[in-house]
């Protein structure tokens, strides 16, 4: 399976608690950290649910 690297570039403050719980469950902890997760359908579809709010790229 291929992986992805994910770095969150925007805050969460204000955004609705969904959203929040979605990047957080992908495991990401600070803005600009970048993590690396496998490209699962999972991880893909929290991916598109909070896409406004960080940058992915292909590894």
């Amino acid at each position: 399976m291929s992986k992805v690297v994910i770095t969150q570039v925007r805050s969460t403050i204000g955004k609705p608690k969904r959203q929040k719980d979605t990047v957080i469950a992908l495991g990401i902890k600070k803005l600009n950290r970048p993590i690396e997760k496998e490209a699962s359908p999972q991880v893909l579809g929290m991916i598109k649910k909070v896409k406004h709010l960080l940058k992915v790229e292909e590894k």
